[in-house]
């Protein structure tokens, strides 16, 4: 690979997992006047810390049925299988093709499995994908008139469990601490995710209202990051290419090429870098274009089930917000996002420590960085409209590394202060745990 401009990232550690899930129903910010509700209710995932029950540190606890889903993903070197077993469909994206979504009535779901067999363009897909997280899965492709290649991976679901329940329960209360914040907020409905990637509390997910489902703003562009990095990774394109910018690509907001004279060519290295580091809206748009138009980073997001995300507009394109085409994610989504990318299941680790690098570069530091002290590692992306602010990314905190997904609707002013709340709750939470979590 040329020109990978790889960032080294010190603090990379072992899997991430997701395990309690606190969630309500769908939500919209479609009606800038009238924001989705901010239900404060919490679900826990059977068997993870929400049944009452204490573990006594040092011993085991009684052996739990980790999480299931139907939805899963098995990842594999170069691509995905995605499974939903509701719906009996599944999806290969891979450096080799993609099938899109392809039915499968036929398919079997027993003992926490799904299996089957589906024929496209002659290719065969034989598969046999557990629901339950971080097993493992296979898969079998089979040409015609070529053999056929076996592929293993770690099956991928939202949430995962977690590797230690016991450590796990110690993120819990942190959930109630975040709960309070979101309820004052009552001119902003917001949801947070929080997922524990170090380890540390035994790779626990926590969220409140991780399904509220606001406009994605700048968040969106995490994902057109990831899907020109996973070419990269393929092979297909390389980040010094070089990608004609005309004087039509410039729309305004935030970034930087705005300011420089065109046409001229920009490399995809400094697209993906003003992207992330300046949230760029010209990069943005221009990245949407060479990457095929909206339907290949949706069909990234299908391939990882995240049901809530979508891009429908670009940057700046008013005209396409006034019609309804509009960009949403949710909570749950980015840190199934973000967890993919740090635990290497979408991105090879040097498009991995790109990417983080670039959110470590991020210039707009107003919610996560600005609610912490000064000097606290952070990589982040920001996303703002009139009537949502969010801000997403990892704390870096050796040790303690975590993902976390702030997200709210209503007037930016008040919901940029409502993530500063959430952020530094997250935060004080991590370095002095108090409610009753159990220090080692």
């Amino acid at each position: 690979m040329r020109n990978s401009a790889r960032v080294p990232l010190k603090v990379l550690s072992g899997a991430v997992a997701l395990a309690v899930l606190a969630t309500t129903g769908p939500a919209t910010a479609d009606d800038p006047g009238r924001g989705p509700a901010a239900d404060q209710a919490q679900t826990t995932e059977p068997g993870y810390g929400g049944d009452g029950r204490s573990h006594e540190p040092g011993l085991d606890p009684t052996p739990e049925r980790p999480p299931t889903s139907e939805v899963s993903w098995l990842s594999f070197p170069g691509g995905v299988f995605a499974v939903d077993s509701l719906g009996h469909t599944v999806r290969y994206r891979a450096c080799d093709g993609d099938t899109g979504r392809v039915a499968d009535p036929n398919m079997l779901v027993a003992a926490g499995v799904a299996s089957g067999t589906v024929v496209v363009g002659g290719t065969a897909y034989r598969y046999r994908v557990p629901l339950a997280g971080r097993t493992e899965g296979t898969l079998e492709v089979i040409p015609q008139h070529r053999p056929p290649t076996t592929l293993t991976g770690v099956v991928v679901t939202s949430p995962q469990p977690p590797t230690d329940p016991v450590a796990g329960a110690r993120l819990l209360p942190l959930s109630n601490q975040l709960a309070r914040v979101v309820a004052d907020a009552s001119l902003n409905p917001a949801g947070a995710t929080v997922r524990d990637l170090s380890g540390r509390y035994g790779d626990q997910q926590i969220a409140v209202n991780g399904s509220l489902r606001p406009k994605a703003a700048s968040v969106i562009k995490l994902w057109i990051l990831v899907e020109l990095l996973r070419r990269v990774d393929c092979g297909q394109v390389f980040l010094d290419d070089g990608v004609l910018v005309t004087p039509e690509d410039v729309v305004g907001g935030t970034g930087q090429l705005q300011f420089e004279t065109f046409p001229q060519v920009v490399t995809l290295h400094r697209l993906a870098q003003y992207l992330i580091k300046y949230s760029d809206n010209v990069a943005a748009n221009v990245l949407i274009t060479y990457l095929g138009g909206f339907a290949p980073v949706n069909a990234l997001i299908d391939s990882m089930n995240q049901r809530s995300t979508i891009l429908a507009r670009r940057m700046l394109d008013s005209a396409a917000a006034q019609r309804g085409e509009e960009n949403y994610t949710s909570p749950d989504d980015v840190v199934s996002l973000l967890g993919a990318v740090w635990d290497g299941e979408i991105l090879t680790p040097a498009s991995r420590d790109l990417m983080i690098g670039f959110m470590r570069e991020q210039t707009l530091n107003t919610k996560i960085p600005a609610a912490l002290p000064p000097g606290v590692p952070v990589a982040h992306k920001t996303g703002d409209l009139p009537d949502a602010s969010h801000d997403v990314g990892y704390y870096l905190i050796p040790g303690t590394e975590t993902a976390v997904a702030f997200l709210t609707a209503g007037p930016m002013a008040t919901g940029n202060e409502t993530v500063r709340r959430m952020a530094r709750t997250v935060y004080d939470f991590l370095v002095d745990p108090v409610d009753g979590a159990v220090e080692e």
